[in-house]
């Protein structure tokens, strides 16, 4: 980890879940896959120029609440999203540092708060496979909210909700552009996670802490319990 989190500051710690609860393989291989293959034999086009059609969709969605809505993929290429992730659904799969993570910051005392961009869809499929919801107090999906962790207005709306004090909060992400949308509301702690997908290297960061084990972090967490 590049620096140490101030433990004694945390109270409350929002957690991103794709890339950095789950290992974000799944994810990887359903859109960059299967989606793509699927689209091809519905449609009769090659893979690649399905692959060329993704690409240019999923831009001109970036960082949208639409990227990460499945209602809006099902629309857009007839395809029931839901079920086609149901077909693969054996490779969602929980990091194996995890739960150790979540069951010492649930021991410190702190709250724990999954806010995640996930569609209720696939967070309601990724929970009835991995039960992290057992480890977990609070979760919450922005489409309740209809905006994306990228934007302040998101932010906002969480912390009306559940009230949390940002500088004495740490949320954890594997995205470097939802960790600086978190930075400029003010929250207190930031960490990313610099290996989101198993089958890929680690990602370089630069500007955030970073960790690409949280069994690292448990001494510090158990060290510095939350006394509040």
């Amino acid at each position: 980890m590049s620096k140490s989190i101030n433990w004694q500051n945390v109270e409350t710690v929002l957690l991103d879940m794709d890339g950095t609860l789950l290992d974000l393989h799944f994810d990887t291989y359903f859109w960059l896959t299967l989606v793509p293959e699927t689209l091809a034999k519905k449609t009769g086009k090659s893979v690649e120029h399905c692959h060329a059609f993704m690409a240019e969709e999923f831009a001109k969605v970036y960082g949208t609440i639409s990227w990460y809505c499945l209602d809006y993929w099902t629309d857009l290429l007839d395809i029931d999203i839901v079920n086609l992730k149901r077909e693969i659904e054996y490779l969602i799969s929980i990091r194996p540092d995890t739960l150790p993570f979540l069951d010492a910051l649930k021991a410190s005392g702190r709250k724990v708060v999954l806010l995640t961009n996930a569609h209720p869809g696939s967070l309601s499929l990724k929970i009835e496979r991995t039960q992290l919801d057992s480890h977990i107090d609070t979760l919450i999906s922005t489409h309740q909210y209809g905006v994306s962790k990228e934007f302040q207005s998101l932010w906002r709306a969480v912390q009306a909700d559940i009230g949390f004090t940002p500088k004495h909060t740490l949320f954890v992400d594997d995205g470097i552009p939802i960790l600086a949308a978190a930075e400029k509301f003010g929250i207190g702690e930031l960490l990313c996670v610099s290996n989101p997908d198993s089958k890929k290297p680690d990602t370089v960061v630069e500007d955030y802490p970073f960790t690409n084990d949280f069994r690292m972090l448990l001494d510090d967490i158990m060290r510095h319990p939350f006394s509040g």
